[in-house]
């Protein structure tokens, strides 16, 4: 064994005295043991079911419905709706063992599942008051619409009198009018407007372009200024349109005709989305919205769900498990096949050199101009999406790095005094290869072996984000991450998934400096 070589078991010292890549290995090898147990932590599927006096194991054996229902149905039971229904639900001798996670990451939950408060809050927002005015060349009110409240005359009502009989005329507006009633271009203007009590409000008048003849009237709009302290007035309805406490008092001072309309609204709610609805009430404007909360995908962290529910529905804690199983999966076969296979054509070109290390050489290098993702895009496109292409398509191109490192250790190593004598020994290549000079050549392949199965992991999250990785509907973190880009605010696909990601892709980093320190001779010229 190799840990018999007291060099190895020296290197395998100080990287325990490394707390912090130590502590990252057992924490790395541990959730790669959970998401290999993925099946028996997160899955809609029982893990035992216990049934008229006979046991069944679900999660890892295929029971069609009729085992269960006798219904003649050779399709997979829900087990859940089966869980609920009297057979189980009345006969405690018949009972479903789930897992702790009693969620799968591809099957999509029922919406009626997910407890939401079955109330509609009904909001009434105050608009800033507008008005309308119609004014002649003699500031006199030809017409008008809603300026009363700004005159504080009688409601409803067009003021009678001039303009200047209301308010403080700005010169602004006087020129402004001017132009306009001797038929001159003029732009749009805003203006302050101050009435004889003292309050102010914005005063507009719209961009004039030149008519056949000069006009009658020039139409002002008044605008109430923002209210900054006006805050939202709310209620919340029960389905029998009662609220859950007492109604507001502004509800009082709304007509009869449009309170049944808003209950009418209201009760539509509970259905579907209704538009807003517009009311006064004590001389004021409200916008009176519905509201209440929905279930519609993607869905946030609630009850059952931890890391909320995906655009279809599913689990987004199981499919970040599941996830870290096929992501930890890939990145280990890729680096073990690509580092063999490196080291491989290293060691040959660098012991034999000579025409077959330049040939060679040359061959590596065209092969390493051939565009990677053109090449996935046209497999993918020939033989599908499938984890086992990807694991071909990519390992094609991983060795090319480590074969470089192999082929200089083996160049160096071939003419030490050792591989002489065993040569002089008459013993074979193969074995000078793998028993003597590959031993020694190792250093690279196991400092580089973390660093690399990092770079698998972002691969495979980078070309599942692209769309050229595993197919759907696998559980896949990439795939997470570019749903998460297709819905900006659901924040939870964005934050669950790149957590997992960083964390994994971080501690395979600290595993790495470990590794790598614990093979650097000159152990105190680092910065610690």
């Amino acid at each position: 064994m190799i840990l018999r070589n007291p060099v190895a078991r020296k290197r395998l010292a100080r990287f325990r005295t490394m707390k912090r890549a130590w502590i990252s290995l057992w924490l790395l090898v541990i959730l790669y043991g959970a998401s290999l147990a993925a099946e028996v932590l997160c899955n809609a599927t029982p893990l035992y079911v216990r049934f008229e006096g006979r046991s069944f194991f679900p999660v890892f054996s295929y029971y069609a419905e009729d085992v269960f229902t006798g219904s003649g149905r050779h399709t997979r039971p829900d087990y859940k709706a089966l869980d609920q229904s009297p057979a189980f639900a009345e006969n405690d001798d018949n009972f479903m063992l789930f897992a702790p996670h009693p969620h799968g990451p591809y099957q999509s939950v029922d919406p009626n599942s997910i407890d939401v408060a079955d109330q509609v809050t009904l909001r009434f927002a105050p608009e800033p008051r507008a008005a309308s005015a119609d004014i002649g060349s003699d500031l006199e009110i030809a017409d008008s619409r809603l300026l009363s409240f700004f005159t504080r005359t009688e409601p409803d009502k067009t003021p009678p009198g001039r303009l200047n009989d209301y308010f403080d005329l700005p010169e602004k507006l006087i020129r402004a009018l001017a132009r306009r009633f001797a038929n001159q271009a003029a732009p749009f203007v805003s203006f302050a407007l101050e009435n004889k009590h003292g309050q102010t409000y914005t005063g507009v008048l719209a961009e004039y372009e030149p008519r056949n003849s000069a006009p009658d009237t020039v139409r002002m709009l008044i605008y109430e200024p923002a209210m900054k302290d006006a805050r939202d007035i709310t209620v919340s309805l029960t389905p029998d349109l009662r609220p859950a406490g007492q109604w507001p008092g502004l509800w009082e001072k709304i007509s009869q005709a449009e309170q049944e309309v808003i209950k009418s609204l209201a009760a539509e709610r509970f259905d579907a989305p209704v538009a807003d609805y517009r009311v006064v009430a004590d001389g004021r404007q409200y916008i009176a919205g519905f509201e209440k909360e929905d279930v519609r995908f993607p869905y946030p962290p609630v009850a059952g769900h931890p890391l909320g529910l995906d655009a279809a529905g599913r689990d987004v804690l199981a499919r970040i498990v599941y996830g870290m199983r096929i992501a930890m999966s890939f990145g280990l076969l890729l680096v073990g096949a690509s580092m063999s296979l490196g080291v491989a054509a290293g060691a040959v070109q660098g012991y034999y050199g000579g025409k077959l290390d330049i040939t060679a050489q040359r061959f590596v290098e065209i092969w390493n101009a051939l565009p990677f993702l053109y090449v996935m895009i046209l497999m993918g496109s020939i033989y599908g999406r499938s984890f086992e292409l990807l694991l071909v398509c990519y390992g094609l191109f991983n060795w090319i790095g480590i074969s470089y490192y192999i082929r200089a250790e083996f160049l160096s190593l071939r003419t030490r005094p050792f591989v002489e004598a065993a040569r002089c020994m008459g013993v074979s290549s193969r074995k000078i290869i793998f028993r003597h000079i590959l031993p020694n050549a190792l250093v690279p392949v196991i400092t580089f072996f973390p660093f690399s199965l990092v770079g698998a992991i972002g691969a495979l999250a980078a070309l599942d984000y692209l769309g050229f990785g595993m197919p759907p509907p696998t559980a896949s973190w990439g795939e997470m991450l570019f749903e998460a880009q297709q819905y900006r605010w659901a924040w939870w696909l964005i934050v669950y998934p790149s957590i997992a990601l960083f964390a994994v892709m971080l501690l395979g980093v600290f595993i790495g400096e470990g590794v790598r320190n614990a093979y650097d001779p000159k152990q105190y010229t680092r910065m610690e």
